[in-house]
């Protein structure tokens, strides 16, 4: 059996163990667990909701036993008020919440599958949140991304280099990673809409190719800033300014712009 078979499986088993148990309406797969089973593989793991009557909710958190009864479990903490994440005793791995059905309608989620449902259950409650489809800011996003470069590029010369890191290699990146739109056409790949970066590598890999450039580590985070700012020069408009004080900053340099003359130095060169 393989690994992907065996967790299809777990939560067919879930869901039965739910159907002996008071209270409880529904088991809601996701992601890879739900409508996206073709990109299930050998690193996947659990993902699921599980919907619970009015006044049921603490009982089914409070006590796991619906889900010692499918396996045992190895290792469990609660990591949100509404569920956990938890390690079988055979090493599948699950993320789950447990939900009024009140609840549901004001919850995000994505790419999800009735796994199983009471006959009281009306499938049509689940009905997810709808991304934002907001137009796409370019002037906020390229301004965003050059301004991560340069407070982390003053920061790495303070020595922060850790928030240099996160600056430059991580805010300035998500940034690229929205704009790669309009760069190059997205290939099919299943989208995730609450990350950007899952499966980056396939949906844009012409961008992609830059990513070793863009996050080279730690201690490469002026090479990094280079890298990004190449990037954003190529495809979009950086202000001059800008472009100059960071270039300085990520050679060593201290920028130095050029002097302004006013009235009475003009006055003093022509004499």
């Amino acid at each position: 059996m393989t690994h992907s078979q065996k967790l299809l499986q777990r939560l067919d088993a879930i869901g039965l163990s739910l159907e002996g148990a008071a209270g409880a309406l529904a088991l809601i797969g996701l992601g890879s667990a739900g409508s996206e089973t073709a990109r299930m593989d050998a690193f996947s793991d659990l993902d699921f909701f599980v919907i619970v009557q009015a006044g049921y909710k603490q009982a089914f958190i409070a006590d796991l036993g619906w889900l010692t009864a499918v396996h045992p479990i190895a290792f469990q903490f609660m990591n949100t008020a509404d569920g956990y994440k938890l390690l079988f005793a055979d090493d599948i791995f699950c993320e789950f919440a447990v939900f009024e059905k009140a609840e549901l309608a004001h919850i995000p989620f994505s790419a999800e599958r009735i796994v199983w449902r009471a006959e009281s259950f009306d499938p049509a409650t689940v009905k997810p949140k709808q991304a934002s489809t907001a137009a796409v800011n370019v002037e906020w996003l390229v301004g965003e991304a050059v301004t991560n470069l340069y407070v982390g590029l003053c920061r790495y010369r303070r020595g922060e280099k850790l928030s240099a890191a996160r600056f430059v290699q991580g805010y300035a990146v998500d940034r690229v990673l929205e704009l790669a739109a309009l760069v190059e056409t997205e290939q099919p790949a299943f989208r995730d809409v609450f990350g950007a970066e899952r499966r980056f590598e396939q949906r844009f890999p012409v961008t992609a190719v830059n990513l070793p450039d863009f996050v080279p580590g730690y201690n490469h985070t002026p090479q990094a800033a280079q890298a990004i700012l190449h990037y954003l020069d190529t495809h979009f408009t950086v202000h001059p300014a800008m472009k100059n004080l960071i270039m300085s900053l990520a050679a060593g340099r201290i920028y130095q712009p050029p002097a302004i003359k006013t009235r009475s130095m003009l006055h003093e060169s022509f004499g």
